[in-house]
């Protein structure tokens, strides 16, 4: 009886603490709306995200800039990290003797641990005089060199780590009597990875994207020091950005006096909250078709 009675409350506890940490999510949405209720009742919410007037002194507070900024980033660094980390991990899981790999994972671990602020002063000092004295003139245009490559890149290398690891953890989960068979087929060692490891990893592999493209969406301090923080539309990857990260918290504690400032920067911190659960959304749902294809 007393063994019942303690399972029950066990199972009522962990139940109320999961419950719980599900809804901090509602709650953050909720603080955050009702926070940003002021600039929403007195501009039109089709204006604040699609308008590219940003002149706070005015009432202008336009989010298009901003939000046009973050995609630009998030998607350069995608186009780096993605291509780079799947090879990187297919090499360490599949070349790669054991004790190289054992060599190499602690190290690409470290990566995750070095603080944002010095993977942007890395940028200052290195990719931002790289794109503007070589990359963009190759390309004949002019840059400062703080610019969405040089976000996107450190980006890239800021989801490095995040992606790999869980890429491998995912590959390696992969029972090996299926590369053994397909090997004893006469399939080559590229072949069975192609079709017979990657397509068993799939959702995980996406899973390991999605991660660190939500890490990619929030990241803040690295972009802020190497992305220029222009309030205008990039229209190159040379051109300069300001993401949404960037502006709450350039500019949060700024300012305040004016009227609706904080409320609109609240607001962007709204937006970007939806973006990265609507990713993940999207991200669970293709997750589950393709589970369900490979079955």
């Amino acid at each position: 009886m007393i063994r019942r009675l303690k399972d029950r409350l066990a199972g009522a506890g962990m139940l109320t603490v999961t419950i719980c940490s599900g809804l901090i999510v509602f709650l953050m949405i909720l603080g955050l709306y009702s926070r940003s209720r002021p600039v929403l009742s007195l501009k039109p919410l089709s204006e604040l995200l699609f308008s590219s007037a940003w002149h706070p002194l005015r009432g202008d507070f336009g989010l298009l800039p901003f939000i046009m900024g973050t995609l630009w980033v998030t998607a350069v660094a995608a186009a780096v990290a993605i291509p780079l980390c799947l090879l990187a991990s297919i090499y360490l899981s599949e070349y790669v003797h054991r004790r190289l790999r054992a060599l190499a994972a602690p190290l690409i671990d470290l990566l995750a641990g070095i603080p944002s602020v010095v993977y942007g002063v890395w940028g200052v000092l290195v990719l931002v005089p790289l794109i503007k004295n070589h990359i963009a003139p190759f390309f004949g245009v002019y840059s400062s060199g703080y610019s969405v490559l040089a976000g996107g890149a450190v980006l890239a290398v800021m989801i490095f780590p995040v992606i790999i690891h869980v890429t491998l953890e995912v590959l390696g989960s992969v029972p090996q009597e299926m590369r053994e068979v397909s090997l004893a087929l006469g399939a080559t060692r590229w072949q069975t990875i192609r079709h017979v490891v990657l397509r068993k990893a799939m959702p995980g592999v996406l899973a390991a994207i999605v991660l660190g493209l939500s890490r990619a969406f929030g990241e803040t301090m690295a972009v802020l020091m190497v992305a220029g923080n222009v309030a205008r539309i990039p229209s190159s990857v040379f051109d300069p950005a300001y993401p949404l990260p960037a502006l709450i918290a350039n500019k949060y504690g700024e300012m305040l006096s004016v009227p609706l400032y904080d409320s609109a920067l609240l607001l962007a911190a709204l937006v970007l909250l939806i973006a990265v659960l609507a990713v993940n959304a999207a991200a669970r749902v293709v997750l589950v078709r393709v589970e369900r294809g490979m079955r």
